[in-house]
């Protein structure tokens, strides 16, 4: 199949190449960001919607919950979405924590929001900023800060708890720890990229949803491997120091990911010390404790729902409930681009009849069992905000 034609989306916009946040108060970062995500998307229909769904925002806890001794509040939580994505990913997680009284603010990580080409030269740095900026705002208003993050938001969450005493807990969702080692290679495009544009692409895609891209950059690969790498040796040496990562940890994960490798995962959550460590781990075998966890402190959870023909969870069905309009089980999106474009014929019934498709994680086994929808929202999501309340209970 010829490699699908580079278009105008695939190029960079110059608007969100770096942090933009300075020193910025909050609110008026998230102004600064949705003014760029409008002249980004000029023209478009449904203008306010993309906006509102691909900016950062904040939210306030409601009236009730005990206020902070030295600040404004007791517990702030900050949000950071994960790579390709933008902070619409976040929403109902940050429902869940305005509704058990943090203080939330989600950011937008740079090249995030706006088109696909602006991830062809981005640098992990610029996240790892952003984040640094969002949890610092957080503190000038809170006694207490958290980190929540899904996928590379996480890996930026954990990151920077290492270098943040202030952070008092993660909250982790699909964490990126570890991908494939062929990333190390993904910014050798450069040296014949000038001849040949398409090589700087893993993946040319129609770019169908409105809140993630489906286009994918060999450099974004190639950041999010160079940030892994760069958490491994900063984790290490805390392991060295004897400090390790002594907060509390909870985490939610898919066994059947092939985005990231859970065995990482699994060590991560092993290595973490503190007591009030959770793991919930959506599997296929949920009979099967993985070794070295104590069972205490992990919740197996059943990822097939036969009734509902979902076959597995998958890396993109961690934080987005049933009901969400866009991608839950009746959303607007279908998630098919691993058809694309080598079975178009697949492909056009993946996004036509969706009500007629298998879900679950796109794995071998899976796609076998007829025409498969990737997963985009958590069955279960009802019993992750269960545990979630537990775990904060206990902080």
């Amino acid at each position: 199949m010829a490699t699908p034609p580079l278009e105008a989306r695939h190029q960079p916009s110059g608007l969100n190449r770096e942090f933009n946040g300075s020193r910025l108060a909050f609110s008026d970062y998230v102004a600064r960001n949705r003014d760029m995500l409008s002249l980004a998307h000029t023209g478009v229909v449904d203008l306010k919607k993309i906006v509102d769904g691909n900016a950062p925002f904040e939210l306030l806890p409601p009236a009730g919950f005990p206020a902070g001794q030295q600040k404004t509040y007791r517990r702030g939580v900050l949000l950071t979405h994960g790579l390709s994505d933008s902070p619409y990913s976040m929403r109902h997680l940050a429902a869940f924590f305005q509704q058990n009284g943090f203080r939330v603010m989600a950011v937008l990580l740079p090249g995030h929001g706006t088109q696909p080409g602006d991830l062809l030269e981005v640098t992990w740095q610029e996240w790892a900023k952003t984040v640094a900026f969002g949890t610092y705002k957080l503190a000038e208003e809170v006694d207490e800060v958290y980190l929540a993050g899904y996928s590379t938001g996480a890996t930026l969450s954990i990151y920077h708890s290492l270098r943040d005493k202030q952070v008092r807990g993660l909250f982790l969702f699909s964490p990126a720890l570890q991908i494939t080692r062929w990333a190390a290679l993904a910014n050798l495009h450069k040296l014949y990229s000038w001849l040949m544009p398409s090589t700087r692409w893993v993946d040319i895609m129609p770019d169908l949803d409105i809140y993630k891209y489906e286009s994918f950059t060999k450099n974004a690969a190639g950041q999010m491997y160079a940030l892994t790498r760069e958490l491994s040796v900063q984790l290490q040496k805390a392991y060295f120091n004897g400090r390790g990562l002594d907060i509390p940890v909870f985490i939610a994960a898919s066994a059947d990911d092939k985005t990231v490798k859970i065995s990482a995962t699994l060590g991560f959550i092993v290595r973490a010390r503190h007591p009030s460590n959770r793991l919930v781990l959506y599997t296929t075998e949920p009979e099967n404790f993985p070794p070295g966890i104590p069972p205490e402190k992990m919740e197996l959870v059943n990822s097939a729902v036969p009734g509902q023909k979902i076959l597995s969870s998958a890396h993109t069905a961690i934080v987005m409930p049933p009901e969400d309009g866009h991608y839950g089980a009746a959303g607007e999106y279908s998630n098919c681009m691993h058809y694309y474009p080598d079975d178009m014929e697949k492909y056009a019934a993946c996004i036509q009849h969706p009500e007629q498709d298998f879900q679950g994680e796109v794995t071998g086994e899976n796609l076998n069992a007829g025409i498969l929808r990737r997963l985009m929202y958590n069955p279960n999501f009802a019993g992750l905000k269960v545990s979630m309340r537990r775990f904060i209970d206990k902080l």
